[in-house]
């Protein structure tokens, strides 16, 4: 991912990047908030306003992705961080 306005969040930790390197979360999701400073990032928001730490299956959007979900859930290898 090209490095300009990148969300502060996108790091080794992020479930969003996790995901995405693991080829689970499409591109889209990246470009449209990652990438774009984390502008209206629901994920974001909760954080910086409420402490609120979001799920890895809970999309920028607030929407979860069941997808993600089954596979952060169905192995402890895919929940570990690097």
């Amino acid at each position: 991912m090209a490095q300009k306005n990148v969300c502060r969040w996108w790091d080794e930790t992020s479930g969003m990047k996790r995901s995405y390197d693991a080829g689970k979360l499409d591109k889209k999701w990246i470009e449209d908030y990652c990438s774009n400073g984390g502008k209206n990032c629901v994920r974001k928001q909760r954080w910086e306003n409420e402490g609120y730490i979001s799920p890895d299956w809970v999309l920028p959007d607030g929407t979860e992705d069941e997808t993600i979900r089954e596979w952060l859930t169905s192995s402890p290898v895919c929940r570990k961080l690097p």
